[in-house]
């Protein structure tokens, strides 16, 4: 089975290079693709934070691994690919969940996105207390090693 998706949107910031690290600096705009009409955003300024997801675009098909060590550092485990939030995916998927600083018209911004300048954003969704996480989370001990610099 193939699945097509096109944009609905598009990421716009300084970042050009997909480094793993200092994320934090980075404010983003996402615009909407001219097909999309501005009432996708109607009423999104009500909502702190919203879920991005977006394609991994210039993630090249060699580079696409189904397990190995996180950043290719030894001194973690080798990690399938459904364990770590490598960019390197089958299906080049990425999300993450922003802050929304601002709307305007076609246009919002936000913070805590770790997609670079030119992201196709495949859908926007609201985070809703609801939605979230029952119970505590859990995660390997080598992960805050991992992500000691990433929102710096």
């Amino acid at each position: 089975m193939e699945i097509k998706l096109k944009p609905v949107a598009w990421v716009k910031n300084t970042r050009k290079e997909p480094i793993d690290d200092h994320w934090e600096a980075i404010t983003s705009e996402i615009e909407l693709a001219d097909d999309v009409p501005t009432e996708a955003f109607e009423h999104i300024e009500g909502c702190s934070h919203l879920e991005i997801i977006y394609y991994f675009d210039q993630v090249e098909q060699n580079k696409i691994v189904f397990s190995g060590r996180p950043r290719g550092n030894p001194n973690y485990p080798v990690t399938g690919i459904f364990g770590q939030r490598k960019k390197d995916r089958p299906n080049q998927l990425g999300l993450c969940t922003v802050v929304l600083l601002e709307h305007t018209g076609r246009t919002i911004k936000v913070k805590y996105l770790d997609a670079i300048d030119g992201t196709p954003v495949l859908d926007i969704k609201p985070v809703f207390k609801e939605f979230e996480p029952k119970g505590e989370i859990k995660q390997p001990k080598w992960v805050p090693d991992l992500m000691k610099n990433y929102w710096q």
